[in-house]
């Protein structure tokens, strides 16, 4: 029974992986297409796309390389099951916090004036805020699963930097 549960983890944790990896190219390409012209900072939008497209080729790859390469990389046993489990979970944890932050920058009333730049860099969206008013089905639906995907591809990457060159495990 024990084989068949790393099995479903490192199937479940590749597609995970390519999913959130796509929708972070997806996310970035209206900040190429609009070359900051809707942008608040116009020198800043080279940022993003840029470190959307790191991130999302990252997880892409991770989806799609051999398992031995990856655990080559990370120095673990291509059997350790920590290998796909551990940055699921950080992928978890991110997705599911910044899924949180998508909401709140929405439903925040403008009032408070919230800093552009700092939005942005925390929900990628938040433009398409500014630049019209979704309604909040599009945003729980569309807009804060690609800002909660986007943060898990970080999550992931994060996982695998950590597991790559820390000096200990996490689990």
């Amino acid at each position: 029974m024990r084989p068949m549960a790393g099995r479903a983890i490192r199937i479940t944790s590749r597609i995970v992986f390519f999913v959130c990896g796509s929708l972070s190219l997806l996310t970035g390409a209206p900040y190429a297409m609009l070359r900051g012209a809707e942008l608040p900072v116009q020198s800043e939008w080279v940022i993003f796309v840029v470190v959307l497209a790191l991130l999302g080729v990252f997880s892409v790859a991770v989806a799609v390389l051999p398992r031995s390469w990856i655990a080559r990389a990370c120095k673990k046993d291509r059997d350790d099951e920590r290998l796909f489990s551990a940055p699921l979970k950080l992928l978890g944890g991110f997705a599911a916090t910044f899924y949180l932050v998508a909401l709140v920058a929405y439903l925040a009333p403008r009032r408070w004036n919230l800093d552009p730049q700092l939005m942005f860099s925390l929900c990628p969206m938040y433009f398409l805020k500014r630049a019209f008013d979704p309604p909040l089905a599009t945003i729980l639906t569309i807009l804060a699963p690609m800002n909660a995907a986007v943060y898990g591809s970080l999550g992931l990457t994060l996982g695998y930097a950590w597991s790559a060159f820390g000096k200990r495990t996490f689990s």
